[in-house]
């Protein structure tokens, strides 16, 4: 149980490979506990211990994922698999006068690890399944001044969210408010045919919702290319941005029809990461 009159900060460690939304709810229900929430991420040397292979993602694309999630405060690289805070952010913490408080799933609880927790006396919180079901949307980010800034559209199906499309959130964020559109299944079936899409509407909503950078998330109701056009009436953005292998006829046509300035990017990572595709990363 939490002791009332203290300030807390929620520690949770782990590789953080291959990210999905289960990794999402667990750091979102850790800051809805306590508010602040520090990432110890295992190096790739730390991963390789921990599971006998190599990640999947290299640690900068780890980090640079984890550090776009808006439930996380800060990342710290650890080589130890055992969840040890370094004297960094144990000085730290008591310049702040925060005691930290491990979130663990109960998972992590029956593995040696949370052996390791009882043996060296941490404080420590398991967060139980029940907490981690469902999809609660992320309030809509609110930064100084956005209600004066313009807002700006994108769309997609986002089946698989990766650091590529948290790069173009990133990109396009700078001009203005972000909202996304994010196609709902039935549409999706019928762009892409039988197989898509991979994660259902709720579930990849709940996703893109998560990135720090977006303002908003919604759910596409028209469909076609164009299923975002009852949401770009209804929301009126001043910019609609796509990326280059996005780009059609009719969205151009739709979009200077309604006066709404129309970008198009170049599809480009993180500078230093791969470049990520949706498509590729099925089973991966």
């Amino acid at each position: 149980m939490i002791e009332t009159g203290h300030d807390f900060k929620a520690l949770v460690f782990g590789a953080f490979d291959d990210l999905r939304t289960q990794d999402l709810r667990f750091i979102q229900e850790a800051d809805r506990l306590l508010g602040d929430v520090h990432v110890m991420l295992y190096s790739d040397k730390a991963v390789e211990q921990a599971t006998g292979k190599p990640p999947k993602f290299l640690l900068e694309e780890r980090r640079y994922y984890l550090q776009a999630i808006r439930f996380v405060t800060d990342i710290s690289i650890t080589d130890q698999i055992a969840p040890v805070m370094n004297p960094d952010l144990q000085q730290k913490s008591k310049e702040e006068g925060r005691i930290p408080l491990w979130i663990i799933t109960r998972e992590q609880a029956n593995t040696d690890l949370g052996s390791f927790l009882l043996e060296n006396e941490n404080d420590f919180i398991i967060l139980p399944k029940n907490k981690l079901l469902g999809f609660p949307m992320p309030d809509p980010q609110e930064k100084p001044g956005s209600t004066e800034k313009k807002k700006v559209m994108v769309s997609g199906c986002f089946d698989w969210v990766h650091t590529g499309h948290v790069r173009f959130f990133e990109e396009v964020s700078a001009f203005g408010d972000l909202y996304i559109v994010v196609g709902h299944d039935e549409n999706l079936r019928l762009l892409k045919g039988e197989g898509h899409p991979l994660f259902p509407q709720e579930e990849r909503l709940y996703w893109v919702q998560s990135i720090r950078h977006v303002k908003k998330a919604i759910l596409s109701t028209g469909s076609g290319w164009l299923d975002a056009e009852p949401e770009v009436r209804s929301i009126k953005p001043d910019i609609f941005i796509v990326n280059h292998d996005g780009d059609r006829p009719e969205k151009r046509a739709f979009f200077n029809s309604m006066n709404i300035e129309y970008k198009v990017l170049e599809r480009k990572p993180k500078p230093g990461l791969p470049r990520r595709v949706s498509t590729d990363l099925r089973g991966f």
